[in-house]
């Protein structure tokens, strides 16, 4: 059987897209961060004779207010908490992430379309497609949970995580579009990898929530959510990805028996799957009977995550085995 022909301008007009996306979703995390930094509404804390003066001007708009219980001798030396109003503009900068993520998210979508119809197969048949699908899966989960839940504020990180992973996939794990080895010719690929997609772009948004819950700190980073909805999200993600992950495993074995005769055969990459498997079914399993909650869970969870990453990025570049076909540029 001749292999496929490749169309040349598909293949470049995937390239340029992907290249687009990139500029789409830094663009889309200035807008994120400018809200996060400046759209929320914020606590101010004043000492000294600045708090001596917040007092004195709402002793002055309390008219008639007899018998004040404050007075700004009395505050002089103490502190005083007011409100700082989110800025309007700021506000609106979110708006327009919403939508330049998106746009993004359709850039990143047409480029992973027209790598596939340029090669006439499914497109993540190497390292630079996966994580190019992997990236689309992580925004595609985002952009879905914000329809639903007030998550705007991951945007700025996420978005973040999949301008830098296509970049690296750009300058580091990119290769000429082109036919794959016979055993990646099958719908097994459609299957198994899909799934694995899937659950690696939920997996990357519970990892960046840890990220974000173990530098939260009640002095400093005040314009991040509470811990208690960072650790929400996460454990939701995880939840939901962990069986998926589950039945690409499954899949990835079955789909292994049929190309070499065997389910299983300690590969680097099945073997490393599994780990991933273990490291978040131990996540799972303190939180549901040990109860574990908070930065002991977001440590196993981020453990489980950089296991993940490590298996589909990392056993590709530093292991050879049966999945050493993934077309990392030497």
């Amino acid at each position: 059987m001749p292999p496929a022909q490749v169309n040349e301008g598909l293949a470049m007009l995937s390239d340029q897209l992907i290249l687009v996306t990139v500029l789409l979703y830094l663009v889309a995390m200035i807008a994120y961060a400018l809200e996060l930094a400046f759209g929320r509404a914020r606590t101010a804390t004043a000492t000294g004779t600045t708090a001596a003066a917040a007092v004195k001007n709402r002793q002055l708009v309390s008219v008639g207010a007899a018998g004040s219980d404050s007075s700004p001798a009395e505050a002089e030396g103490e502190s005083s908490t007011t409100s700082v109003a989110p800025a309007g503009w700021a506000i609106k900068a979110g708006s327009v992430a919403v939508v330049v993520s998106w746009l993004g998210w359709a850039a990143n979508l047409a480029g992973i379309l027209t790598r596939g119809f340029a090669v006439d197969r499914w497109p993540w048949g190497n390292m630079y497609e996966f994580v190019v699908a992997l990236c689309f899966a992580a925004v595609t989960v985002f952009l879905v949970l914000l329809t639903r839940q007030p998550i705007r504020f991951l945007g700025a990180f996420v978005t973040v995580a999949a301008a830098l992973g296509l970049g690296f996939a750009v300058l580091f794990l990119h290769v000429q579009a082109g036919p794959v080895m016979p055993a990646l010719n099958s719908y097994w690929i459609a299957i198994h990898v899909t799934a694995a997609v899937i659950a690696g772009g939920l997996f990357l948004v519970a990892g960046v929530c840890a990220i974000l819950y173990l530098i939260r700190n009640d002095g400093r980073m005040s314009v991040l959510p509470s811990k208690e909805q960072l650790d929400r999200i996460a454990h939701r993600a995880i939840v939901i990805s962990f069986p998926i992950w589950t039945f690409a495993v499954i899949a990835g074995a079955l789909w292994a028996d049929r190309a070499w005769g065997r389910y299983w055969g300690w590969d680097p990459k099945e073997v490393w799957s599994f780990i991933t498997w273990i490291a978040y079914a131990a996540y799972l399993h303190a939180r549901a009977t040990a109860g574990w909650r908070g930065k002991a869970a977001m440590i196993i969870s981020l453990v489980a995550f950089a296991c993940l990453l490590f298996n589909l990025v990392g056993v590709n570049i530093f292991f050879s085995g049966l999945h050493s076909y993934a077309d990392v540029p030497k």
